[in-house]
């Protein structure tokens, strides 16, 4: 156990020090995922057999109605929430072997996970909200403080560094979100319908500087949403429906096989993105 445990973590290092320098590599991997969950006699499946391979460098849009376990997945990518069964992989390594603290490590350094919500602390500055993973990490107030006002900076909020987050609008709080992110550097952003609650202009704008962002810190990005036309901007786009994934590009008949009838508000989406 200590061995697959310190290769994994020789493994986060490396892949957070090349960040996404070598195309075409599998960067994260999921194996037959399926989660269970129980009430009472009743048993609910919103994943069902996942698997799933991301290129490094990749955008991947994850589409499909509400209620058919977008979340629940991101949040087993991101290591959020532990499967019924199968595995997740970064960088060849599971995240099954590595120690609690390692997956703490995990969550802290390698992902930058994006709510719907912005989940701000709206009593602390847009400074203090975004520094808050560097100083779970052990960065000093000065430096992360410091830091926070940089990526402050590369969202367009420079000059509302001091204004405590109750005080942003629905677009700044989710810049803020984003910052707060991405402010240790991560290899993978996850985001769970970064857009959901913004009108269209705010949530187009916020799209945009996620895209942006993804290309110049060459991130791999996955993104789940109901917005078409910005899973249209992806390099991917796959479709959860009845605990499956289908890419977006298979036809209604190639997917009818293993789905069965594909409930109407997915059919919807697999037309819109064709």
């Amino acid at each position: 156990m200590q061995t697959q445990v310190t290769s994994g973590i020789a493994l986060l290092d490396d892949s957070l020090a090349n960040g996404a320098a070598t195309n075409n590599t599998e960067i994260l991997r999921a194996v037959n995922l399926r989660k269970v969950y129980r009430s009472g006699d009743q048993e609910i499946v919103p994943l069902d057999g996942i698997n799933l391979e991301v290129i490094r460098g990749e955008m991947v849009a994850i589409v499909g109605p509400s209620g058919t376990g977008k979340s629940t997945l991101l949040h087993l990518l991101a290591a959020l929430d532990t499967a019924t069964s199968g595995a997740v992989y970064f960088a060849g390594d599971s995240l099954h072997d590595l120690t609690e603290k390692n997956v703490a490590e995990y969550r802290n350094r390698a992902v930058g996970f994006v709510w719907q919500r912005h989940h701000l602390l709206p009593d602390f500055t847009a400074a203090e909200n975004v520094a808050m993973p560097l100083l779970v990490r052990g960065t000093s107030l000065a430096q992360a403080l410091r830091t926070a006002k940089e990526w402050l900076g590369e969202v367009g909020l420079a000059d509302r560094a001091g204004q405590r987050g109750g005080q942003l609008s629905g677009g700044e709080q989710q810049r803020v979100a984003i910052a707060r992110a991405l402010v240790n550097g991560p290899t993978l952003l996850i985001a769970d319908e970064p857009t959901g609650d913004l009108d269209q202009r705010s949530a187009e704008n916020v799209f945009e500087l996620m895209y942006r962002l993804h290309q110049s810190h060459r991130l791999t990005s996955i993104l789940a949403t109901h917005n078409n036309s910005l899973a249209r901007r992806a390099d991917r786009a796959l479709i959860l429906e009845h605990g499956k994934l289908t890419p977006a590009g298979v036809s209604l008949a190639q997917s009818a096989a293993p789905l069965g009838r594909m409930a109407d508000g997915a059919t919807r989406i697999l037309e819109d993105l064709g």
